[in-house]
């Protein structure tokens, strides 16, 4: 723990601004990402605050990629919706087409070259509340608004972490 203190005592004082600035400018863009969607899509809002987290954090990971945000989230969503298909009654097959969604999203995520760790979130959202025309164009906006902004901004962002 004192370690990672030490961490964060010297690299503050050379990133404050940089802090602050990503951290505000995340603010904006999930303030926006909100009053373009309804509350009705919690599931999918749950998993772009995480995507939030990354690009603005991490802008120069291969995850906060756009490419990799907006296909990781369409897998994740695709995912999740044939899942929800599976019929599932009891507590044990409710869990294992929820696990289900997120291990073959993983999988395809993997194979296509879409890591983004947040949409194994919306596989998982997905699965749950099922297909919906709202989900994907909630899911749409946000990420094209999330990766619209890592793109016109990516000169200006700092990897914080």
């Amino acid at each position: 723990m004192f370690r990672r203190w030490s961490k964060i005592q010297t690299k503050f004082p050379e990133l404050w601004k940089h802090y602050l600035y990503q951290s505000f400018f995340a603010t904006i863009i999930v303030f926006i990402i909100l009053m373009v969607l309804s509350l009705q899509n919690a599931v999918v809002i749950a998993s772009i605050g995480a995507s939030a987290f990354i690009v603005f954090t991490m802008p120069k990971n291969i995850t906060a990629l756009p490419r990799r945000v907006i296909g990781g989230h369409m897998v994740g969503m695709l995912c999740g919706s044939v899942c929800a298909l599976i019929p599932h009654t009891s507590t044990l097959t409710t869990a294992l087409v929820l696990s289900l969604a997120v291990g073959i999203s993983i999988f395809l995520m993997v194979t296509f070259d879409f890591e983004h760790p947040p949409a194994a979130g919306t596989a998982l959202g997905t699965a749950i509340t099922g297909f919906s025309p709202d989900v994907i164009i909630a899911l749409l906006t946000s990420v094209i608004i999330l990766s619209l902004a890592h793109h016109f901004s990516k000169r200006f962002l700092r990897d914080l972490v």
